[in-house]
């Protein structure tokens, strides 16, 4: 996961200002993967990278999963007050969690270890 941006509507507009940041912050993708939302194809269409667009059944699946922890924090705290500061906790969930999540099912107990004390250093380089 890139990016995370929260919008009140999801309609074509929507869908022009979230390819447009993503677009601008990123650069150009191979590929990108959405979910059936119809505003998608025709913000994309617009855009001129329509063809470069996947949906499938399962190709959604590590966005829509990647969403799970943010969406158990927004439970707990009983929702967001501010679409501002679910914006804030969003995005930088979305930079921590893609740094520290190491997927410790995929391998070895070693190898886990020294990927997860490497992301430690750098986190803590980061912030000295």
């Amino acid at each position: 996961m890139l990016e995370s941006y929260v919008t009140k509507t999801r309609d074509k507009a929507a869908a022009l200002r979230l390819m447009r940041k993503a677009l601008k912050r990123h650069g150009k993708a191979e590929v990108i993967v959405t979910d059936g939302l119809r505003p998608y194809p025709t913000a994309m269409r617009e855009l001129g990278n329509e063809y470069r667009r996947e949906m499938g059944r399962h190709a959604n699946n590590r966005v829509e999963n990647s969403h799970l922890p943010f969406r158990r924090g927004e439970r707990a705290m009983q929702r967001f007050r501010q679409m501002k500061s679910l914006q804030k906790f969003a995005s930088v969930h979305a930079s921590l969690h893609n740094h520290f999540n190491q997927e410790r099912h995929l391998v070895d107990r070693q190898a886990y270890k020294l990927r997860r004390s490497a992301a430690l250093a750098e986190w803590q380089n980061l912030m000295a």
